[in-house]
């Protein structure tokens, strides 16, 4: 291909990656603004005078920090779960010979086509039951196994060296030392990655949080944002769009720190 059409490329590319920046930059920009300068010069990148005030307003009437805490923890939590589950299963689907496996590993992969609203009400039902409403143990727990982490545990553990595995039973080492003291380590970018994109989209999750957690007490971070702007009415913009930075700022930095494991597991894995 000619270096000018690489040339257009590259700058349509780069054109089209400001035009997705540009909504995080104005929500950033406005979140530093008062209210007259924010509808005064809501298209203005920088600030004219840059505020604290919108952060020091939430701190007090959102308790912000209990909300970062509740988001944090249950993010924390499905995480864990997601991955201790993937982890075994993907081990004993990849190195455990039983019957039935292709058509267990089969109903679990299947699980993925089932639209959440299917299991939704049957979900919280249960959650009812036993009482864990307006918790983050009743947010978590229908959320503790993903079959798109054991397919994704899998396809890094089909990389590990067949005769390492082989050697590993004709040494006759227990399952759990191999799976703690050789696979693990093996695989560590690929747990980096997947559970970074797990917490992620933990952190962000709005739909099941809304049904379990009605107590503002207990908010999440997006449940907060959405009550807060209807309260409001939508009127105080500037203190809207804190709200909405300080939401995606964890989610943004961890994306950053391991954005080369998560592109590297998502490309070698295969899954868009």
């Amino acid at each position: 291909m000619p270096k000018s059409k690489i040339s257009a490329w590259h700058l349509l590319l780069m054109l089209l990656s400001l035009m997705l920046l540009l909504p995080v930059v104005f929500m950033i920009s406005n979140s530093f603004k008062t209210l007259q300068d924010s509808y005064h010069s809501m298209l203005q990148i920088m600030p004219s005078r840059i505020t604290l005030v919108n952060y020091q307003t939430l701190a007090k009437q959102v308790h912000l920090l209990t909300i970062i805490w509740n988001t944090f923890f249950m993010a924390t939590l499905v995480t864990l779960g997601k991955i201790i589950t993937g982890l075994l299963s993907a081990y004993a689907f990849k190195y455990f010979s039983f019957t039935g496996k292709k058509w267990l590993y089969l109903i679990f992969v299947s699980t993925i086509f089932v639209p959440f609203t299917v299991v939704m009400i049957p979900n919280y039902l249960v959650i009812s039951k036993i009482n864990l409403l307006n918790t983050a143990f009743g947010v978590a727990l229908p959320q503790l196994a993903d079959a798109t982490g054991i397919m994704l545990f899998l396809s890094a553990m089909d990389k590990i060296p067949v005769s390492l595995t082989e050697t590993l039973q004709v040494d006759r080492i227990p399952a759990h030392k191999a799976l703690r003291d050789v696979i693990m380590p093996i695989i560590r970018p690929s747990i980096i990655s997947i559970g970074a994109i797990f917490f992620i989209n933990s952190w962000n999750e709005y739909v099941w949080p809304t049904l379990i957690l009605k107590d503002k007490n207990s908010f999440t971070l997006p449940l907060a944002l959405q009550n807060y702007i209807s309260n409001e009415g939508g009127t105080n913009f500037p203190l809207a769009m804190a709200l909405s930075t300080i939401t995606i700022m964890v989610p943004l930095l961890i994306y950053l720190v391991f954005q080369r494991y998560i592109l590297n597991s998502i490309s070698s894995s295969g899954l868009k």
